[in-house]
């Protein structure tokens, strides 16, 4: 069982499965889940801890989803860049200054590009390991992206698992009252007509 729940969670970013509550009595019986209110903090707790999880999947997808058509667009650059590698002509072409403005450029035929990695950081690459980088960095994207949007679906079975859970102990707290009230209420004596 403990191998299974390992696996579960090293299949999904580490996030843990959640179990639901078959039988509510039995499991309000353990001697860990005497007060109820400490039992729907604990699961509060748990449905906060998957909410923050969500949040952090949700920007690394948002971060993937605006990554990958960026590495795609860049790797075309450079494969239409081998295409007039063999070629005397200059490969004319328009590039972003910032947002919304651009300027005309004449490229010569080269065989070296210079790739932005991130933080401030540029490096010089042959054409053909630029595109050997890029091809590898966009497959890798790629299957994150495709991990996270599983990760995602898991995450969201969990929460609705912990949801339903802290709903039936709430409703089996709100009967356990009822059944006390009702119970500690004192009868109340029937008048009889009088003759």
């Amino acid at each position: 069982m403990a191998d299974k729940v390992e696996n579960v969670q090293a299949e999904h970013a580490g996030i843990p499965k959640a179990v639901f509550v078959e039988d509510v009595d039995a499991f309000m019986k353990l001697q860990e889940n005497e007060v109820p209110e400490t039992v729907l903090k604990r699961l509060d707790e748990q449905h906060n801890k998957y909410k923050f999880m969500e949040y952090n999947l949700m920007t690394k997808r948002g971060r993937l989803k605006s990554q990958v058509p960026d590495i795609r667009s860049t790797l075309d650059i450079v494969k239409h860049m081998i295409s007039k590698k063999d070629s005397s002509e200059t490969l004319e072409t328009r590039f972003l200054l910032s947002d919304q403005l651009y300027a005309k450029a004449k490229i010569p035929p080269t065989d070296k590009v210079c790739l932005w990695l991130g933080a401030n950081v540029m490096l010089e690459y042959t054409i053909d390991d630029a595109e050997a980088l890029l091809t590898k960095n966009l497959e890798a994207a790629t299957k994150t992206l495709a991990q996270v949007e599983e990760d995602l679906g898991f995450l969201r079975d969990q929460t609705t698992t912990i949801e339903v859970n802290m709903a039936r102990v709430y409703n089996w707290d709100v009967k356990r009252r009822q059944a006390l009230k009702s119970a500690t209420a004192a009868p109340t004596p029937t008048a009889t007509p009088s003759s």
